[in-house]
């Protein structure tokens, strides 16, 4: 069994800073992952790419986040970190975090965490 574990979010005044982190891991055996990254939905709206990382440390953002927000991942604990710097509410949303795994290429979710940034 897949899991994603997220945790971070919460609520911030704009400008402030957050950092999310997600842990992928399997039961019983190994879990080898590709790219790794975070979707976001903000209430009313779709689910858009915030950021992913691949295996080998490309990275892609949305251009609403370049300059503001980082990602990050450690391929031997299979976890990916993003940090979020001078918030704004537009970026109030879920987050949730995603994994794709290399030997499948099936897409794997976690539960989903709230960032909130007030005004």
């Amino acid at each position: 069994q897949v899991q994603l574990v997220e945790s971070g979010g919460g609520l911030v005044q704009a400008g402030g800073s957050l950092r999310l982190s997600c842990a992928a891991s399997r039961t019983g055996t190994i879990f080898t992952v590709n790219n790794m990254g975070w979707h976001r939905q903000a209430p009313g709206k779709q689910r858009t790419l915030v950021a992913l990382v691949s295996r080998g440390g490309y990275t892609n953002y949305a251009d609403s986040v370049k300059g503001r927000f980082t990602i990050s991942r450690d391929n031997a604990k299979n976890t990916v970190v993003l940090q979020m710097n001078n918030l704004k509410p537009e970026d109030t949303a879920v987050y949730s975090c995603f994994a794709n795994e290399r030997a499948s290429s099936r897409q794997y979710w976690g539960q989903g965490t709230l960032v909130t940034v007030s005004s």
